[in-house]
């Protein structure tokens, strides 16, 4: 009796580690298409709030097939220890090395990962209403001042000659349409002919775009002049 109570009480551990439930093919479709448009959600969420120059459209493809991986391999994996402990040796061998540069680009990747595990284990709730509440938040801090530091930031390039007299003008000029200005480089061009001036400015309207290009570009030795108007990161 008490050998025969060992065993009962064994068993269920013994299917914990080493056995898993087989999937019907419709419960596998079913958890695949609402990873897939789950994951869309996200990317697209992406694709609205981006406000970077560094869009990527491969990191879109990304972000909906990494979801749809995990799936996978959570279902693969089921309750069995050795197959999980089998794909992590098989995932050991393979070097991630892509560089991304904006850390909100790995939260994104995060997000599509927990959608994938969550519908790999079909727990369907928590992924949708995972999915709505992260994709709510993601628009909300685009659109609202939160943690903005600046507005109507760009990068303003031109060039001037080594000799140029217009740096009294080009004063003038940025007091009149920029708040404040920041020499961020400089360099020779035209085998040392001319400078090439690149400037961080904040407009005092965004509507002064123009004026401020036109301006400059009025200016007798000025040529070159472009505004692009970014992010407080500059992205070289």
């Amino acid at each position: 009796m008490l050998q025969l109570e060992v065993q009962q009480q064994s068993t269920p551990l013994f299917d914990a580690l080493g056995a898993t439930r087989s999937l019907m093919a419709m419960e596998i479709f079913n958890a695949l298409c609402i990873a897939f448009v789950l994951s869309m959600m996200i990317a697209n969420v992406y694709r609205w709030t981006h406000q970077g120059f560094s869009y990527q459209r491969s990191f879109i493809h990304t972000v909906v097939l990494a979801c749809l991986v995990i799936s996978i391999m959570i279902m693969a994996i089921g309750n069995n220890m050795a197959r999980g402990l089998g794909i992590l040796g098989a995932m050991a061998f393979v070097r991630f090395r892509t560089p991304i540069r904006d850390p909100r680009d790995i939260i994104f990747i995060f997000a599509s990962l927990a959608v994938g595990v969550s519908c790999g284990a079909q727990v369907f709730m928590v992924a949708i209403l995972g999915t709505l509440f992260f994709s709510a938040v993601a628009v909300f801090l685009a659109w609202s001042p939160f943690a903005s530091r600046r507005e109507f930031e760009g990068l303003l390039r031109f060039m001037l000659p080594s000799e140029s007299r217009a740096t009294s003008a080009l004063q003038q000029i940025f007091g009149q349409y920029c708040t404040t200005t920041e020499l961020i480089a400089s360099r020779e061009a035209i085998q040392g002919e001319v400078l090439e001036y690149a400037y961080q400015v904040r407009l005092i309207d965004p509507s002064y775009k123009v004026d401020l290009v036109d301006a400059i570009a009025k200016l007798p030795d000025a040529s070159e002049v472009s505004l692009v108007m970014q992010r407080t990161t500059v992205e070289i």
